[in-house]
């Protein structure tokens, strides 16, 4: 079970971790990253790059951030990969339908595993 919810939560990350690869190919968000630093959005390379035009404390507040999802927002239903946050966390209310539920997981999984 345990196995299963880590496959799962791998699945998502990657699915992310595809889109923040892509999205900022087409679109950057305006405005300053760091405005102490002069550091705006559209000056952060792409990729790699990125880990080291990013100040430290954008780093520590990503992690802070997903940590505090994983120990505080994050509450285990007994079934896994599912937290009652319904389709990508936002919609509240969870798949009703059991074979759609299953598809859902299953493509998670499989995005996981690439």
């Amino acid at each position: 079970n345990r196995r299963r919810e880590s496959e799962i939560k791998n699945g998502r990350v990657a699915m992310y971790a595809a889109m923040g690869y892509i999205v900022p190919e087409y679109y950057r968000i305006p405005g300053f990253l760091s405005p102490s630093a002069g550091l705006k959005f559209a000056d952060v390379p792409n990729g790699l790059k990125a880990l080291q035009a990013v100040p430290a404390e954008g780093w520590f507040q990503i992690v802070a951030l997903g940590g505090f999802y994983e120990l505080v927002v994050n509450t285990p239903t007994g079934e896994p990969g599912n937290y009652g946050k319904g389709q990508l966390g936002i919609t509240g209310q969870s798949i009703s339908d059991p074979e759609k539920r299953k598809r859902s997981l299953n493509s998670e999984i499989a995005n996981g595993r690439l």
